[in-house]
């Protein structure tokens, strides 16, 4: 081999070796940025759980609340008839 050849074979694989770290690179970037669109999407997920749970506590409490206030209805109810029943029964 003369010393063209040696410098073209040289040249060459550097230029390999070049081409690889740059898919490397790519390949990195990509994964980087997989990453965090991943971290991105837990979080809004995250986010999600959080508002839903206290949207849920907050309707557990309408919930209670309307039980109390329908038994509290119908208690009054229970006694307006029978306020009704004894005004009849006279």
């Amino acid at each position: 081999m003369t010393n063209g050849e040696t410098v073209r074979a040289a040249i060459e694989e550097l230029r390999r070796a070049l081409a690889s770290l740059d898919n490397a690179l790519d390949m990195r970037f990509d994964r980087e940025r997989d990453h965090g669109e991943v971290e991105g999407e837990v979080r809004r997920v995250n986010a999600d759980r959080s508002r839903l749970a206290q949207e849920l506590d907050q309707s557990e409490f309408r919930a209670n609340r309307l039980e109390e206030v329908n038994r509290e209805v119908s208690r009054r109810l229970v006694t307006a008839m029978e306020t009704i029943r004894a005004v009849l029964d006279r």
